[in-house]
């Protein structure tokens, strides 16, 4: 059964591997629980990413945490889990279009 990215209301989790988990927090200073926040707070803005994979659905929310970082993710869903690929400060360009949303 595939999931549509965009329709966050069929997540029931996140899914972190031991691989993963730390790394966003020791290349970009993120903690996972930061990462997480963003999908409670709004706004928060996501799209498809068409670009990036064939494979699977993948999609990139903007987004804040719960002290306003703002924060972009990338991710995809896999048994109605939110796996995270990366997650990182937003880009300037991001940042501009997170406030027009």
């Amino acid at each position: 059964m595939e999931f549509d990215c965009l329709d966050v209301e069929t997540i029931v989790g996140f899914e972190w591997d031991k691989g993963n988990i730390n790394k966003n927090e020791d290349k970009h200073g993120l903690k996972w629980t930061a990462i997480e926040e963003v999908f409670f707070n709004e706004p928060l803005l996501i799209v498809e990413d068409f670009k990036h994979s064939l494979n699977e659905c993948r999609c990139v929310a903007l987004g804040k945490n719960n002290f306003n970082d703002l924060i972009t993710v990338i991710f995809t869903i896999r048994n109605k889990h939110i796996r995270v690929i990366s997650a990182r400060t937003m880009s300037k360009k991001e940042r501009i279009i997170y406030d027009k949303s």
